[in-house]
């Protein structure tokens, strides 16, 4: 009997659960989930200082940034549904193996004093399809080490780590970039492997029961896509939630452009960087007690409603400091906003789909912000920093309005109740009133 195939026990459902600090196989699911991908920021932030200082290559730079947003756009839904086939605990602990692999090479040819442009675009590649592969079997699986009275609190830690990692991978990368171009790399290979060790010692199951599927990927793919066409709290709200993601792509080239023109400083751009990952972390633990009083149309609305205020002064605002902290505001209810929409979605999604319906979110909130990017840069070279500021804001405004005024936001299914087996004018007495 190896390691994979030790046996497991489920807690008893009549004893009291033990508390979240307490809870061995969360802890380890967690500390592994936040190294990888604590190592996959550094790399990817590495990968332009590597291919500039280094190689002296800004478009290979431009090629392996492609390469590692790459899996994004082709692998996330079919990453869905083979997490919905696939053992999740064999599988994280491949996507594990393949990024400790992967850097390793990029490591080993680094300290021979080679730069291959392919090996590193393959590279980045194969660590972003694991990453993606990682966060969506970890979402899908975290109900199965938490009691259902902790799950709130887990996705607010696990926020809360995201946030984190976000915050810390650039400057490490930036610093051990400085004594040694192989390191930051090393350092995520070394992340892989710690986060491998924590995996296989988790002992609880992370899926339920499984049947073999008689069907194609393909099927698979469709069944979760239709499925979140069939919620109409749902299908509503990611709708909004995209909207939102394209205007904050915008946001985000602004406020550059606006530190640019005032001081040319990128420390500012770092500084304000740092203070919006700090709201970020703070709405994360926020998110952990407001899932469990506030509704989630409340929590959407009101979090539209809040980016909308806050963007409207980066029209007027080009002080460092004050744009740190309206962006660090917009960042602690995107936070809060996220907790809030995994509790929701965790609860109500089948155990069969969950993997599929997180990708499904996903690949929907990565094409809008790629489409914001775009827009972003015509919009600003057509209208500038004001007016472009002054729009954005106006179109969260709307999205917000949307938010409070749509019919289908009003009501969303209890745990286990899908809104398609609802009908149309549902009654109250059998679900939540929001």
């Amino acid at each position: 009997m190896t390691l994979l195939d030790k046996p497991r026990s489920e807690p008893e459902p009549d004893r009291a659960p033990e508390p979240l600090r307490r809870n061995r196989d969360f802890r380890l699911l967690w500390t592994g989930a936040g190294l990888s991908a604590l190592g996959l920021r550094a790399s990817v932030a590495a990968y332009p200082l590597l291919m500039i200082f280094f190689g002296n290559s800004p478009a290979g730079a431009g090629v392996v940034g492609f390469a590692a947003l790459l899996p994004q756009l082709v692998v996330q839904l079919p990453a869905g549904a083979l997490i919905d086939r696939w053992d999740r605990r064999r599988l994280l602990i491949l996507c594990d193996v393949a990024g400790l692999l992967a850097m390793a090479a990029v490591t080993a040819m680094l300290l021979a004093g080679r730069l291959w442009l392919p090996l590193v675009a393959a590279a980045a590649f194969v660590d972003g399809a694991a990453g993606l592969f990682y966060r969506l079997a970890e979402r899908a699986a975290i109900s199965h080490v938490v009691h259902p009275d902790h799950l709130t609190a887990a996705l607010g830690q696990n926020e809360a780590r995201g946030q984190a990692a976000g915050l810390l991978g650039q400057p490490a990368a930036s610093g051990l970039f400085q004594f040694g171009r192989w390191l930051p790399f090393a350092f995520t290979a070394l992340t892989h492997l710690t986060a491998l060790f924590t995996l296989l010692m988790i002992r609880r199951p992370l899926q339920g029961e499984r049947t073999p599927s008689a069907t194609s990927l393909r099927s698979d793919v469709a069944e979760g896509l239709r499925w979140v066409v069939r919620q109409r709290f749902m299908r509503t709200a990611v709708v909004l939630l995209a909207g939102s993601n394209l205007l904050f792509q915008i946001l985000m080239l602004t406020f550059a452009l606006v530190v640019k023109q005032d001081d040319g400083s990128p420390l500012s751009i770092g500084l304000i960087g740092l203070v919006t990952g700090l709201g970020g972390v703070a709405g994360a633990l926020t998110g952990s007690k407001a899932a469990g009083r506030a509704a989630p149309r409340a929590v959407l609305a009101g979090s539209l409603t809040l980016w909308a205020v806050l963007m409207a002064p980066v029209a007027f605002v080009s002080d460092p400091v004050a744009l740190g902290a309206l962006l660090g505001g917009m960042s602690f209810a995107g936070a809060l906003m996220n907790v809030v929409a995994g509790v929701h979605q965790i609860k109500i999604t089948p155990e069969h789909l969950q993997g599929r319906v997180t990708s499904v979110f996903a690949l929907v909130g990565s094409g809008t912000a790629s489409a914001g990017a775009l827009v972003g840069g015509f919009l600003l070279t057509l209208f500038g920093t004001y007016a472009t500021a002054l729009g954005i804001a106006g179109g969260m405004g709307l999205l917000a309005l949307v938010a409070l005024v749509s019919p289908a936001l009003r009501v969303v299914p209890r745990r286990g109740e899908a809104e398609a087996d609802l009908p149309e004018n549902t009654d109250t007495a059998h679900s939540e009133e929001i």
